[in-house]
């Protein structure tokens, strides 16, 4: 498979999403030309560090460059001040200067945090993001959106830090669990939702190949997705306006994602994908949209097995007005109002402030007692 590349192009801080098998084997000859001195501190989890470390050591060696590394714990509980401090702190032992790299290997959560320590290290050092998550690949790696946990939310302390390069190694996204793999889906879903039919309609027809392990179509979903994100990013870099529809479904994914606990109740992306199902039937419900888009949302959702209901998360949930107040903590609330991404239809999206509360805590309501 030959490597694609998305340009980011960022003025003074543009860069390469690079997109293909063997990128990992490769990380030498991807990485070297960005530095000032061959060796790199790499950031991962101990999971991830099992699966994926030694072949990167190999790729990097095979350009002269050394590394050393720090496996943190993985799970979303380490995107907290604990390891983050930890993080830094064994950064500035390893003597890492302005001019070095951080190399982020992992998921989202890695990649959040390794790219905050970056940012805040020595004021700034550069970083390049090696996701290994299919949601890493197509989100969280992309666009410089960096940070930690509060006990008060999710990504509440964190700074803008844009990657010198990504490196979205396909092959790897073949060591995931079925469901790792269909959590990092619900982003995929949610690029077409927000502003690309044509895309949404593609997955309704390739999803299931696609799942079942089918690289090309992998690649494709992959890309399309970087694409879309860079787009957006590049009109809206700091979230002032139309960056926000990269939030689609997550109002209700973060406070689903709080009433859990930030647990293996509900996986990021499993949020995420529930989040648009009900983005798209308040939507519904406040006469935005047709009623058949969310009915279709969710039979694409289902026909790939995954979860799609508040019914679908194991175990007791808040009620409707205490999910209420746990929205109110997300980051979109501006000026004490929440604000949500709403449809006019499947590839429609758009970010408003003007959400009947009433509509929102009936749909909630009826969602939680399986209506």
């Amino acid at each position: 498979m030959a490597i694609e590349t998305v340009h980011v192009p960022l003025p003074g801080r543009d860069y390469d999403i690079r997109i293909g098998t063997g990128l990992i084997a490769a990380a030498g000859a991807e990485i070297a030309p960005l530095l000032s001195r061959p060796r790199v501190a790499v950031l991962t989890d101990e999971t991830v560090a099992g699966l994926h470390l030694e072949a990167l050591r190999g790729g990097l060696a095979e350009a002269g460059v050394e590394m050393s590394a720090l496996a943190l714990p993985p799970g979303e509980a380490t995107k907290g001040w604990d390891q983050f401090s930890r993080a830094v702190e064994w950064l500035i032992a390893e003597k890492v200067e302005r001019r070095d790299m951080v190399v982020a290997l992992g998921g989202g959560v890695i990649g959040d945090l390794a790219g905050f320590a970056a940012a805040v290290l020595r004021r700034g050092v550069r970083f390049v993001q090696v996701p290994t998550s299919l949601l890493a690949q197509v989100d969280s790696s992309v666009g410089g959106k960096t940070g930690i946990n509060s006990r008060h939310g999710k990504n509440l302390i964190g700074a803008f830090h844009q990657p010198s390069r990504v490196l979205a190694d396909i092959g790897v996204l073949e060591t995931l669990t079925p469901r790792d793999f269909l959590a990092g889906y619900g982003e995929v879903v949610k690029y077409g939702l927000l502003g690309d039919a044509a895309f949404f309609a593609w997955l309704e027809k390739n999803g299931p190949a696609l799942a079942a392990g089918d690289r090309g179509l992998r690649a494709h979903a992959v890309r399309r997705s970087c694409e879309m994100k860079a787009e957006i990013v590049v009109r809206d870099e700091t979230e002032q306006g139309d960056r926000a529809l990269l939030n689609l479904g997550h109002t209700f994914c973060h406070a689903l994602e709080a009433a859990t606990g930030y647990s293996g109740r509900l996986l990021h992306g499993e949020g995420v994908a529930i989040g648009c199902a009900l983005a798209f039937e308040l939507s519904a419900r406040m006469g935005l949209c047709a009623q058949e888009e969310p009915s279709r949302v969710r039979a694409h959702l289902k026909a790939m097995g995954m979860k799609t209901d508040l019914a679908d998360i194991d175990g007791d949930l808040p009620d409707a007005e205490a999910l209420i107040a746990l929205m109110a903590q997300d980051k979109k609330v501006q000026d004490g109002r929440l604000r949500f991404i709403l449809a006019r239809g499947i590839g429609e999206a758009f970010v408003t402030s003007d959400v009947d509360r009433d509509a929102l805590q009936r749909l909630l309501q009826d969602r939680l007692a399986g209506r």
